[in-house]
């Protein structure tokens, strides 16, 4: 399983898909400083006499780093597609794929040395940026939210859920097709938790229902909100409100019987791939 992993690493490193997210992230980081910066120096004028009771410093810092956990997130679901894209359609049409599942590796084995290896970048991945840019937070406006690290492990987590989903869709579809149907899916799950927050707002029984079954259905979302739902757990009037209005599915908490399923959900859907790989013709 080892060999396997860095094998995965290797092919990653050759196809130059870690250039590719490696520079996305520069970037982010470099404009997520500068306006963070301005972030914090702009919305201090909004405390006037008589306003203190606004947290402009609290306000902005849980705005932009809300932001910037959407950013990450995206940018740990791009990796985790690059990562799993290919891995058995991919490779077996380039004819990498036969000689790496005879025995005694067999294909369970790779499937899942391949989903570790995504699952240990992706992860690690998405944990560096988000520190990264709490560090530029802190360091912009000297703001931390109520919880520090179960957000950024949620994050991961999410990401690790959306390379499952990429992995398991290799074995249906080709490497492009399903790059595409993965980042529809991703987006379709931070579609149905904005559609669940505008149902909230406007008491609409129909949208709220339709987002509760997403979550369900993709539950990489649903740790998603409960992550930013932790930004601001412990803080209260309209800092709080801003962040649960969103703009990318809003902030929820999942609670425990939510945080079990995805657990299940991922073991699922690693058990539905390696079925359908262990009868598949190569």
């Amino acid at each position: 399983m080892t060999t396997i992993v860095g094998y995965g690493l290797r092919e990653s490193l050759r196809r130059r898909m870690f250039a590719v997210v490696v520079l996305l992230t520069v970037v982010f980081l470099a404009l997520y400083a500068y306006g963070t910066h301005a972030a914090f120096r702009d919305t201090r004028n909004f405390v006037g006499p008589g306003q203190q009771q606004l947290n402009s410093d609290t306000l902005a810092g849980a705005i932009v780093f809300g932001l910037s956990m959407f950013a990450t997130l995206f940018l740990g679901a791009v990796l985790a597609v690059f990562l799993t894209q290919n891995v058995v359609r991919g490779d077996a049409e380039a004819g990498l794929l036969q000689p790496l599942v005879v025995r005694p590796i067999g294909r369970t084995q790779l499937l899942l040395a391949r989903f570790v290896g995504a699952a240990g970048v992706c992860g690690t991945y998405v944990l560096a940026v988000y520190f990264a840019s709490l560090g530029i937070t802190w360091w912009a406006g000297g703001w931390l939210p109520d919880r520090i690290v179960s957000p950024g492990l949620e994050l991961a987590a999410s990401a690790v859920i959306v390379a499952g989903i990429a992995l398991a869709g290799s074995v249906f579809l080709s490497p492009i097709a399903n790059g595409v149907a993965t980042l529809m899916i991703f987006g379709a799950g931070l579609v149905a938790g904005l559609l669940g927050e505008i149902g909230h707002a406007i008491d609409s029984a129909r949208l709220v229902h339709i987002a509760h079954l997403a979550r369900w259905a993709l539950p990489f979302d649903a740790l998603y909100e409960d992550a930013l739902h932790r930004l601001t757990v412990n803080s209260y009037g309209f800092e709080r409100f801003v962040l649960e209005l969103g703009p990318f599915g809003g902030s929820s908490a999942a609670g425990a019987a939510l945080l079990l399923w995805a657990g299940a959900y991922l073991a699922a859907t690693a058990a539905v791939a390696a079925l359908a790989f262990s009868r598949k013709d190569l």
